[in-house]
């Protein structure tokens, strides 16, 4: 503006003196000094650490932070990199203005990262200098890891998961939480017994967390106990060895539950007889007649506890005849429910005799004439239940649906690789007779089975890619039937490479 209007600039300029030291012409500063003069008088970086030594643990990849901590850090990290600087002495008296890793070989033993600094000098002149801080690595094992290696079973801390049920549904279910949520990555040795699994740890802190974590997926109660070991009298100190014991509650999804009268004026007159849908840290029960629920948690659960009347075990087949939907479809606990009449037939007396009954059932959404399913056979089943002989002039149905069936089609599938697979905990198996493995394979495949069947319990479960399956031709995959329930590929993950130590805790299941 002011040169187009024709007036006169003074142009500014940057003024510069002498060093007092050298005499080169320098922009001038607080302390009338060159930079190579300054660093010369001056050195900020008196008093800094510049050799480190730190300890690593070559087991585990963890660092010795003092007094106690070890902390897992990778090469190059920025958790390795806070960790360097947090070991350098009388940093708080400069101020951090970089820092970043020099490459060093791996098997060196050597990490080098280099520090810029600032401070104020002589007249307030603000000085800044890089300087490199070598770490020596040395190698000590943790205690865990040392205890371990001395002796494997030297555990302090033992967990003991039970479930008093005649099938490991359960505990199929509960293993994928496991592995997904991590948190059984501390454990020293895992071993598999007739009623449950037993998680042996290294610390009592570790044996809590674990019980902490069963408690939040599942309705569970525990009591403790502790032995002692040792004890050293000079130094008063003691040494036990701590025992978990949990339990999970008997009652399964897809279980058949008559209520105690108790419980049910508290859940207001629901049922008496209901089936169990979901099973977390609560148990989610649904009355098949009225479609009323409720939700029980742990405490009051155990408050009262009842035991399941018929169980998966005990389901039977039946051939849909007729449906007619009465209501409509209502959304319970993110599942879909719509109650009908139906008329059903099981699918062992056709050819036998023309017995048919007529249910109620909370399936209406999903049966179609022609349709096959599971459901228990009160009809001409003998229950001996407490709970039950409570109820005078209870009319009980001749049958009650649970669920649609994929048997007929289910059966052309088995043992053919599926497009996905599971991992599974390295655990120590016992050897089990013929019969005894062939009733466990046989229950982990109705389990497979119900993952595909039910978006609900895949949603916590983490699937892997089967990076060896083959995709059927299309003339095979039309005879093997279009309405059978998958896996969408979307909720697949890859198969990564895991660390040696992670390959270690758990290995591959399909």
């Amino acid at each position: 503006m002011a040169e187009e209007a024709g007036m006169f600039l003074v142009q500014q300029t940057v003024g510069s003196v002498l060093c007092c030291k050298c005499g080169i012409s320098m922009t001038p500063n607080a302390a009338n000094m060159c930079v190579k003069c300054l660093r010369s008088e001056v050195d900020i970086t008196e008093g800094l650490q510049k050799h480190v030594t730190i300890l690593h643990c070559p087991e585990c990849e963890t660092y010795l932070q003092p007094p106690r901590t070890w902390i897992k850090a990778q090469l190059e990290s920025k958790d390795l990199l806070s960790f360097c600087i947090r070991r350098v002495k009388n940093l708080n008296k400069v101020k951090l203005v970089h820092a970043e890793f020099i490459w060093t070989e791996p098997h060196s033993k050597r990490i080098k990262v280099k520090l810029k600094v600032q401070k104020e000098v002589l007249n307030g002149a603000l000085l800044e200098q890089s300087f490199v801080v070598e770490y020596v690595q040395q190698e000590h094992m943790c205690e865990p890891c040392s205890r371990a290696q001395a002796n494997p079973d030297q555990w302090v801390a033992s967990v003991q998961l039970r479930q008093h049920v005649s099938h490991k549904r359960t505990f199929f279910f509960l293993e994928q939480l496991i592995l997904k949520h991590g948190a059984a990555a501390s454990a020293i040795r895992i071993k598999e017994t007739d009623k449950g699994i037993d998680f042996f740890f290294p610390s009592r802190s570790h044996g809590l967390k674990f019980v902490e974590f069963v408690g939040k997926v599942a309705p569970v109660k525990s009591r403790h106990d502790k032995q002692l070991v040792s004890h050293d009298q000079k130094s008063n100190n003691f040494n036990y060895r701590y025992t978990f014991s949990v339990e999970i509650c008997p009652v399964c999804r897809e279980d058949l539950i008559c209520l105690p009268p108790k419980v049910k004026s508290s859940l207001g007159n629901l049922g008496p007889l209901v089936i169990c849908t979901k099973v977390t840290n609560s148990i989610a029960l649904l009355d098949p007649f009225t479609l009323r629920h409720c939700f029980l948690d742990t405490d009051q659960y155990w408050r009262s506890s009842f035991k399941s009347l018929h169980t998966s075990r005990e389901l039977v087949e039946y051939i849909v005849l007729d449906v007619e939907v009465v209501s409509p479809e209502v959304t319970i606990g993110g599942s879909r429910y719509a109650l009908a009449d139906a008329q059903v037939a099981r699918l062992s007396d056709f050819g036998k005799n023309d017995t048919i009954f007529n249910i109620k059932t909370h399936l209406g959404h999903l049966l179609s004439p022609g349709d096959y399913a599971l459901g228990y056979d009160l009809y001409g089943a003998n229950s001996n239940d407490d709970e039950l002989e409570k109820y005078k002039g209870l009319v009980i149905p001749e049958a009650i649906l649970i669920k649609k069936s994929y048997e007929e089609k289910n059966q052309k599938k088995r043992g053919k690789p599926r497009p996905w697979k599971l991992k599974s905990l390295n655990m120590e198996i016992d050897d089990k007779g013929r019969a005894e493995q062939e009733k466990v394979d046989s229950e982990y495949e109705q389990f497979l089975e119900d993952l595909e069947e039910n978006p609900e319990m895949r949603f916590n479960v983490s699937l892997y890619r089967n990076e060896e399956y083959q995709q059927p031709s299309e003339m095979a995959s039309m005879t093997d039937g279009e309405d059978l329930p998958s896996v969408p590929l979307e909720e697949l993950l890859g198969d990564l490479e895991l660390s040696r130590a992670e390959v270690g805790d758990s290995s591959m299941r399909k």
